[in-house]
């Protein structure tokens, strides 16, 4: 099953702006609710927890700026400021009261659904990886050879084997998901957050090739942990681990 399509709050006392956002936004694939105050808004935002919030300048009552300073607040929702105050202290007031992006108007629908997905996949990828930091064990061993993802250190029977960041990186993401196969776009999209998957896949062969070559040098049983599942991808193949808890 896919993800969840992401669910955006309009803000913006303008009925026709609302209706031009709307429809650029479900065109897009996203869920959008609207609002045509602060007091809206913040009402909704009590009921739905939104993906991102489009939020305009000049709003009855309760200002764009302080309806900003509010819902950062409240959550770290991102926020993206559409107004046609285009000055730069007008900027700098929201971005100073917690805004992710500030478009001007008149805007390019296009150029405004590239930011939105933008800012998305930059939060997606934050709380990713800040449910992985959470879940993560302090120390992770198969047989002689131990990964400790909080000092970045990789030793083999004792001794420290020098990875660079991605390598340690690739061999600390197959150790998490022992005897389960990747393959190279997979760990393209784990690994190096590439959801294009532009980058050569070669890539991935390059590192492993790297990790090998440093493990076989303490251990060889330490290397063949990395096994290469042909015409799929890799994985680390393990009958024991013990994982230590932080």
């Amino acid at each position: 099953m896919g993800e969840s399509p992401s669910t955006i709050l309009i803000v913006d006392d303008e009925e026709r702006i609302r209706r031009i956002l709307r429809m650029y936004l479900e065109k897009a694939g996203y869920v959008a609710d609207e609002a045509d105050d602060g007091s809206a808004a913040l009402s909704l935002v009590e009921q739905i927890d939104y993906d991102l919030v489009i939020l305009d300048l000049m709003l009855p009552e309760m200002d764009g700026i302080e309806l900003c300073r509010r819902l950062r607040e409240r959550q770290q929702v991102p926020i993206v400021i559409v107004s046609a105050r285009g000055e730069q202290a007008d900027r700098l007031r929201g971005f100073e009261a917690g805004a992710d992006d500030y478009v001007v108007k008149p805007f390019s629908p296009h150029e405004l659904m590239y930011r939105i997905r933008a800012i998305l996949q930059r939060a997606r990828s934050q709380q990713e990886k800040a449910g992985e930091s959470r879940a993560a064990p302090a120390a992770i061993a198969y047989s002689d050879l131990l990964i400790e993802p909080l000092a970045h250190r990789v030793t083999v029977g004792g001794n420290v084997v020098e990875l660079a960041r991605k390598e340690f990186d690739l061999l600390h993401f197959l150790a998490l998901h022992p005897n389960e196969t990747f393959s190279r776009e997979d760990l393209l999209r784990h690994v190096w957050n590439d959801a294009s998957v532009q980058r050569d896949a070669r890539t991935v062969d390059t590192h492993v090739r790297k990790i090998r070559k440093k493990l076989f040098q303490r251990s060889p049983a330490a290397a063949g942990l990395i096994a290469t599942v042909w015409g799929w991808g890799y994985q680390l193949c393990a009958t024991d681990q013990n994982v230590q808890n932080g």
